[in-house]
């Protein structure tokens, strides 16, 4: 199943989803060294702003994904329709998180525990993706032909054996 949103035949999802899963996993860290450390206010800035890009780089992979599943058979569909799903649900979590830390008032554990949730929720996503790519060749070009295995005989390396 060739994913018509592609470059040169790699799909363009796959390569934006580690942008915003890197941003928000490294926000995560940043809150908690900040909730754990010395308590640097640098630490809560870093994360909010990881936070905000982790938002902008869901919604561009979103909008590749969403052009992914249009193409894809109905009985990987609703595979992707969950994974969407969650996602979405990832996103609002963040924007709420977000809002949180940039509205006036004190630092509390909420957006920590909204992190949390969706970093959680975040690696089930991930594993739906995962399924529907290793199970049901979502995003496979199976038009490609296999790359051949080199052969692991020593002669075929151009090298000898050598006995001990």
């Amino acid at each position: 199943m060739r994913a018509p949103a592609s470059i040169k035949r790699h799909p363009i999802h796959p390569m934006l989803v580690p942008i915003p899963i890197g941003l928000w996993l490294f926000s995560l860290v940043c809150d908690l060294v900040y909730r754990l450390g010395p308590g640097d206010t640098v630490w809560f800035t870093v994360a909010t702003y990881n936070l905000v890009a982790g938002i902008v780089g869901a919604l561009a992979a979103a909008v590749f994904g969403l052009i992914d599943m249009r193409a894809l058979p109905p009985h990987v569909k609703s595979i992707a329709k969950m994974h969407m799903t969650i996602n979405l649900i990832v996103v609002a979590l963040y924007v709420v998180n977000a809002w949180l830390r940039i509205a006036p008032g004190e630092y509390n554990d909420v957006p920590l525990l909204l992190s949390v949730v969706a970093v959680a929720s975040l690696a089930v996503s991930g594993w739906l993706g995962g399924h529907m790519v290793y199970v049901h060749g979502a995003g496979v070009d199976a038009d490609t032909p296999p790359t051949p295995k080199p052969s692991s005989a020593p002669a075929a390396r151009g090298g000898r054996q050598v006995r001990a």
